[in-house]
């Protein structure tokens, strides 16, 4: 593999924990459509953490989606959203509400759950007053850490989601494809240490774009297998009892939600093994789930036609409306 090759593909798979890669993006006509607002869930000292509210004008309360994007946990912002799947929502008369939460390793993963809880509660709580929502119809969804984030909630958020919907997620943030060096990112030529640290690690932060070359650190943490660490902070070989209340396949029991799961066969950022191993775990659970397995699609489900795209979002709608509607 050729550096340029490799740097297109690390990218990909970094873009491809915020969308759909191969959806086509709306145009500007079309997203104008659908209103957004702006507003901030939560304050921690100066710190401000936002989310983004889209909705087409209509009467009633609406059902709502909670997006959460994706980026490692380390980068990414809430405008990261597979615009072609937030159209379809909205016409379907769903609310999407996309999230912020602070990135690591500036923040740790406890608080970074606290803060998909904390969204999770002020959508349920602010949520029937700010912008219309039924309360009792609240699913999550998210793609690559947004989709491990979203299946954390299936155990986390009290109320719980009525459904959860993955898209190349992951359920263990321990095993050995995370806490291991990756031999996809190894390939690549090394990220030294130093370079590594310098884009991280000055405040705290809640949104990211790829100008902040923290994907240089991530990178860095595929190739070292120091994700866990980084992110969690704690040593899964010293500690492995720490990752128990941060592992949705560790945490699935009979009350877990509906759960969707969406996965390529040749991920090589998150192995479909993720997926499939959920899998398994809600059916010996009994939870109501269903895998859609794409072959051959990278993350992102990078290779997918978009006839196969468009068939996969006909799918998340069918499942979000057979639970919320």
């Amino acid at each position: 593999m050729s550096h340029a090759i490799g740097r297109r593909n690390f990218f990909r798979c970094l873009a491809g924990g915020a969308a759909i890669m191969a959806a086509p993006q709306l145009s500007l006509a079309q997203e104008e459509k659908i209103g957004k607002k702006t507003y901030t869930y939560k304050k921690i000292d100066t710190c401000e953490i936002k989310a983004d509210v889209y909705q087409f004008p209509r009467q009633g309360a609406q059902p709502v989606v909670v997006w959460i994007h994706g980026g490692a946990l380390i980068m990414g912002n809430r405008g990261q959203v597979d615009r072609t799947l937030l159209n379809k929502l909205a016409k379907a008369g769903f609310t999407v509400v996309s999230i912020d939460y602070r990135l690591a390793p500036e923040t740790k993963l406890p608080a970074i759950l606290e803060d998909v809880e904390d969204a999770c509660k002020w959508v349920y709580d602010k949520g029937p007053e700010l912008f219309r929502i039924d309360p009792k119809k609240i699913a999550i969804m998210g793609g690559s850490a947004g989709g491990y984030l979203t299946l954390t909630t299936g155990f986390r958020v009290h109320p719980a989601p009525k459904a959860l919907v993955s898209f190349y997620g992951y359920g263990d943030i321990a095993g050995p494809w995370y806490s291991r060096p990756d031999p996809f990112y190894s390939r690549m030529p090394a990220v030294p240490k130093e370079e590594a640290y310098q884009a991280v690690g000055r405040s705290v932060i809640t949104e990211s774009s790829s100008k902040n070359n923290r994907h240089r650190f991530y990178l860095y943490c595929r190739q070292q297998g120091l994700w866990p660490k980084e992110v969690a902070g704690h040593d899964p070989d010293k500690d492995p009892r720490a990752f128990d209340a941060f592992c949705p396949v560790r945490n699935v029991s009979a009350k877990y939600p509906p759960t969707l799961l969406v996965h390529g066969t040749k991920d090589t950022d998150v192995p479909y093994e993720q997926s499939k191993t959920m899998a398994e775990e809600l059916a010996r659970k009994g939870v109501q789930h269903d895998l859609i397995t794409v072959p051959e699609a990278g993350h992102g489900l990078a290779g997918a036609k978009p006839a196969k795209v468009a068939d996969i979002h006909d799918r998340v709608l069918a499942f979000l409306n057979q639970w919320l509607n």
